[in-house]
């Protein structure tokens, strides 16, 4: 019943996907070199094209509710700014949260993430981020903060107000990985993490001392699942199955940060602390009772995109049977039924790479500089 519904909403996807990618690929090579700022302001508008398809899926699909709870002011302020996004990395879907996020918030196109290098590489929305200019970095440190440095300068002259989601805690969260966290926590002195993982703060140092002078604002993102909704997942999402994710947001003035780069990995240590604690009162209340729940709708945009979309592949689809007679010979059935293979395969690979249990367990770095710690640190750079 599952490829039932995968297998088309994958040939939607991957054949808009690729009309998108070419034209990406089009609009690097002929206008990226006359005009950066002219190529990001159609990159903007022609990825969002893609990501609305994902959009669709989560408040059409499947009907997913992401209530928002944060204050007037920031609600008002989201994607009229820049802003640098640090949320814990709670669910499989956590990233199309973001971009319903960024979608109701009118800068879905120039959302941006650090991501693992390997994501560049996954067919249509790997490549499509690769023009959006995300950031792919190796979990090696000493190849990835020259990545970090050059793709963070890149940034300061973005002619539209764009966010930058990092992930601090490096992975997704599970409870083998919590439990991880904990005998670490407890062996290094720190604060035992309840529903979080310790964050690895040389990134988001690295983030905030090159973006300081061109970013206004760090948004303190928090997900929670209520415990009435089953965690959201790739795979309900394809089989129309709804869930209801609360997601609290915390501004905080980038000019507030401390200079010092130990002070900055402290204030992002006692961020996570504070948000453990949120977490621990969302568990009890099963809300964010601290903040509004802000009304953010559901814009038919997203939908009106893939009815244009399903119409174009459609349209293109019939037209190729009718000029090729593919289907009027054995040979022609077979490369057929490879291709939806093919598409099978690719949908598989999407919902694989989602899952958290799948995901690579990432090392922390300690924080105090003990003979010890040392060991620890050149041991997890030795493993990275």
């Amino acid at each position: 019943m599952t490829a039932v519904v995968v297998v088309p909403l994958g040939l939607l996807f991957f054949a808009s996907g690729l009309i998108v990618n070419l034209i990406q690929a089009i609009c690097y090579v002929v206008v990226r070199p006359v005009s950066k700022n002219l190529y990001r302001r159609m990159n903007r508008v022609v990825a969002e094209l893609l990501w609305l398809e994902l959009v669709w899926i989560i408040d059409w699909w499947a009907g997913v509710k992401v209530q928002v709870f944060t204050d007037p002011e920031t609600f008002h302020s989201m994607g009229k700014e820049h802003a640098l996004v640090i949320s814990n990395h709670r669910s499989d879907i956590d990233w199309l949260v973001g971009w319903v996020l960024a979608q109701r918030s009118g800068c879905l196109g120039s959302t941006l993430a650090v991501m693992k290098k390997s994501s560049k590489f996954l067919p249509v929305i790997g490549w499509s981020m690769w023009f959006s200019e995300y950031l792919f970095l190796e979990r090696s440190w000493a190849k990835d903060e020259r990545t970090l440095k050059s793709g963070l300068q890149q940034l300061r002259d973005f002619p539209l107000p764009f966010w930058l989601a990092l992930f601090v805690e490096g992975t997704r969260f599970t409870q083998a990985k919590l439990l991880a966290a904990q005998e670490y926590a407890a062996s290094a002195g720190l604060p035992v993490p309840r529903n979080v993982l310790i964050p690895r703060t040389k990134g988001f140092v690295s983030a905030v001392n090159h973006m300081r002078s061109f970013v206004p604002a760090i948004y303190d993102v928090t997900v929670a699942i209520p415990k009435s909704s089953p965690a959201p997942t790739m795979l309900r999402l394809f089989r129309g199955k709804s869930s209801l994710v609360h997601v609290h947001i915390k501004r905080h003035a980038m000019k507030d940060l401390p200079e010092e780069d130990e002070a900055v990995a402290q204030w992002c240590r006692d961020v996570f602390v504070a948000k453990d604690a949120l977490l621990d009162k969302h568990i009890a209340e099963d809300t964010f009772s601290d903040q509004e729940l802000q009304d953010t709708g559901r814009p038919i945009k997203s939908l009106v995109v893939v009815i244009l979309w399903a119409c174009v592949v459609v349209t293109g689809v019939v037209k190729f049977l009718q000029w090729s007679s593919l289907l009027s010979s054995w040979k022609g059935v077979a490369f057929s039924a490879f291709g939806l293979g093919v598409v099978t395969l690719l949908m598989h690979i999407l919902i694989m790479f989602s899952q958290s249990e799948r995901s690579t367990p990432s090392k922390v770095a300690p924080t105090k500089k003990s003979k010890n710690s040392e060991q620890l640190e050149a041991r997890d750079n030795k493993q990275d």
